[in-house]
This record gives structure tokens, sequence and C-alpha cells, in this order.
């Protein structure tokens, strides 16, 4: 399965792979002297793409119980606080090694707990020594004041020493910015929006349109409590066409025609987003207004695991239900939402996300003979 339109499924096809990049996709190809790799009874796929990842808290994986004080958003604060460098490297470690296990080869490194450059050099570390692609989006610390600015003096740090980082061009520089309404959880584990200082979202966003590199934010996450971001960018000028919104669960029809019209990426975490109440992802909207749509893993400290081909089918199976249909989304557009378009949503479409000739050869293999395939 190529996840490409023009080369569509080949059945009994070959990958011809050399030094990492894809030199050819056929039914039949003559390579003499090539190693050869017994994929008989496999499903040959482009790697999976996730894109918006808080990879650190993976330490905290299913810590988020059933109980407001305890629930994601104050375990995650509290516990923030006191993550060390080698913290954030054994968290971004586990959390890189299940993304591989579980066929996940490109990542977005949403990090949103850099307390301090070392902890950006440890995260760093860590996706290098995994060999994983991916981007890696610089945030603010876990309890940083609204009134105050992330580290923008390190994010021009990375951005100046970025080669040693990029591991020959697997990893990219992005910032994770705070938008211009930000989420407060009270001790009693209630959240809600606070406008932050147009001095400090002016500021975090001009550099990194200065540094030319992407922005990611989360908007619009519920109808309760963060109500009318989407129309605040754009009422100030912000939206741009590599600003990702992650979630965007609460956005009116409105929001979603300026979205699309700036180009914005848009990212879902569905098994996130229905299990913090934040509400139900409505893809075709999107996609039906040609908006770039990938999914996401988000935290296993919610999720518990970071299985995309569950994301893939929760996304699916939320769609259907809506539309109260069994075929409101097809299976192959489900999981070109996991692959091609979460390729794209990342800038990375020419590199990856499908198996074409000239793309990096990030590919998986499933296994169909087994009981339970994988």
């Amino acid at each position: 399965m190529t996840m490409d339109p023009q080369l569509g499924h080949i059945s009994k096809g070959s990958v011809h792979v050399k030094d990492g990049e894809i030199v050819d996709v056929d039914a039949a190809i003559s390579a003499p002297g090539a190693e050869v790799i017994d994929a008989d009874g496999m499903i040959v796929l482009p790697g999976l793409v996730e894109t918006h990842w808080h990879r650190w808290s993976s330490l905290l994986r299913s810590m988020a119980i059933g109980e407001p004080k305890y629930g994601y958003f104050p375990t995650a604060a509290a516990l923030g606080r006191h993550f060390l460098p080698n913290d954030i490297y054994c968290g971004v470690r586990l959390a890189t090694a299940e993304a591989i296990d579980s066929g996940i080869t490109c990542v977005h490194d949403w990090a949103h707990n850099l307390r301090t450059p070392e902890h950006a050099d440890e995260k760093l570390r860590a996706l290098r020594e995994s060999g994983i692609r991916g981007r890696f989006s610089s945030g603010p610390a876990r309890g940083v004041p609204i009134t105050e600015t992330l580290d923008l003096g390190d994010v021009e740090r990375l951005h100046q020493s970025w080669k040693p980082h990029s591991n020959d061009g697997m990893l990219s520089l992005g910032l994770a910015w705070r938008g211009v309404q930000y989420a407060v959880t009270a001790p009693d584990g209630k959240m809600a929006f606070q406008a932050i200082p147009e001095s400090v979202y002016r500021k975090e966003y001009d550099v990194a349109r200065s540094l030319d590199i992407p922005i990611t934010a989360h908007v619009s996450i519920g109808p309760k409590v963060d109500f009318g971001h989407v129309a605040s960018l754009d009422r100030l000028g912000l939206l741009y066409k590599d600003l990702q919104l992650v979630h965007m669960i609460s956005s009116t029809p409105d929001e979603i025609e300026v979205v699309a019209k700036a180009g914005c990426p848009v990212s879902f975490s569905p098994y996130t987003e229905m299990r913090t109440g934040f509400g139900l992802p409505k893809p075709s909207i999107y996609l039906e207004k040609g908006i770039r749509v990938a999914l996401s893993v988000d935290t296993t400290a919610l999720s518990g695991d970071a299985n995309m081909f569950e994301i893939m089918k929760g996304i699916q199976n939320v769609e259907n239900a809506a539309a109260f249909s069994e075929f409101k989304m097809a299976a192959r557009r489900a999981l070109e939402l996991g692959t091609i378009e979460g390729a794209r949503s990342l800038g990375m479409d020419a590199r990856s996300g499908s198996l074409v000739k000239g793309k990096r050869a990030d590919l998986i293999t499933i296994d169909t003979r087994r009981a339970t395939p994988g």
C-alpha cells in the first residue's frame, strides 16, 4: 500500500531501497546483488506519522485517573515541575521506543516542559539516539506564568546551533506556542483559559516567524473553556499556513472557513479529546474545506499507549457514529490521515508519508499471518 494516488496498491510488489532512499516501487524489480527481505504474507506501508505528542509525559503513563484532583492537567502540572533533565531524557526514550514498536516512524515532539536549556538538550539527545524522524517544537515549562514568555533565548540558541541536533536532517525545529489564551489549572483540577498579554504572545510569535520555524498551538479545545480562540487569531492577523492548530474541537463554521483560507493544518487526538471531555472531532467538516487533517497521540498519561492504528480506527468510528453510517469514513481515508496527511501536516510530505521513488525509506510491514496482525 503505497498511499500514493498514482501508484495505488501493488499486489506482490517490491520496494527497492538504497542508502535510506526509495529508488523504485513496482510489481517486478531487478536489483542484482541487493539484499532481499522476504515480506511474503505482509503488507508494506509507509511508516505512520504522529503529529502532536507531549512525549516527556510518557513517564506519567495512565496516571490520570477518574478524580478531578488527579486528572491529567493537575497531575502534569504538579509532577512536571519536578522533572530533571534526565527525567526528560528517559521519558522521550520510552516514548520513542513505543513509537517505533507500534509502527510510528515520524513524531512531533510538542515539548511543553522545557525547564532549562539542559532539559531541551536531553530531549534532543533522546530523539537523536533513537534515529526517528520528527519535529521538535520548543515550548514553555509547566507552571510558567502567562505573563512571561517562554525561553526565547534558548529557542534562538537551538536555531543557531541546530545542525548537530538535526541528526543529518532527520529532526527539524519548531515553536510550541501558547496562542493568545492558555489553560490554567486550579488546585481542584478545574481548567480555565486566561488571556495572554499581547506583549507575551506577540514576542513569541514574532521570534518564530523571524527564525522561519513553524508554529504549533492548542486551540478551541472545548466550548466551555477555550471558545473563540481561532477567531481571535484571525482578528489579530496571526493565522498562516505553517501554524498547526491542535484539537480545534469547538470551532465555529466561520472559524473553520478562516482556517481553510489561511491554509493551516489541524491535528486531532481523538482518544484524549474524548477522554478529557473536550468533545468529538469531526474531521470530515475540515477535510471537505480542503484543510490538512492529521492525527496524534497527545499524551500516554491519558491514552495509556501510543497505538496509531487504534487512533486511526478511533477517528473512523467517531466519524461514522456521528453520521449514523458505517461508510462515512473509509478505512483507507483513516489510514491516509495517519500517513501521508500527517506528513503534509508537518511539511514533510516530500520526504515521507508514502512509498514513492525519491522519498526516504520510512516503511513498516504488517504481518497478516499472525492471529493479531502487527
